[in-house]
């Protein structure tokens, strides 16, 4: 898949990991759409590095699985990450 598909499935997880994460990924809608571009690169390297899926097209259910996952790990990183810097500010 083409690192523009992996940019549009991302901005599409985005929008399922805001709602899947309501409270816990600070900022709005803009943070979350670049969470899930984030999270849909970092899932698709983890599919292709570790489960060495290096077929996966845009409508694959493993380029999907493998996204969400990312999306969940980045934005979870990055709210204990921004939750962590407002107790210590």
């Amino acid at each position: 898949m083409s690192f523009i598909a992996w940019i549009i499935l991302g901005l599409i997880v985005g929008a399922i990991v805001k709602a899947i994460m309501p409270g816990k990924v600070g900022g709005g809608w803009v943070t979350s759409l670049i969470l899930g571009v984030v999270g849909a690169i970092v899932g698709g390297w983890i599919g292709n590095a570790v489960f060495n899926k290096n077929d996966m097209s845009f409508w694959s259910i493993w380029s999907w699985i493998f996204a969400i996952i990312g999306g969940l790990i980045v934005a979870g990183v990055y709210g204990a990450i921004r939750g962590r810097s407002k107790t210590t500010a």
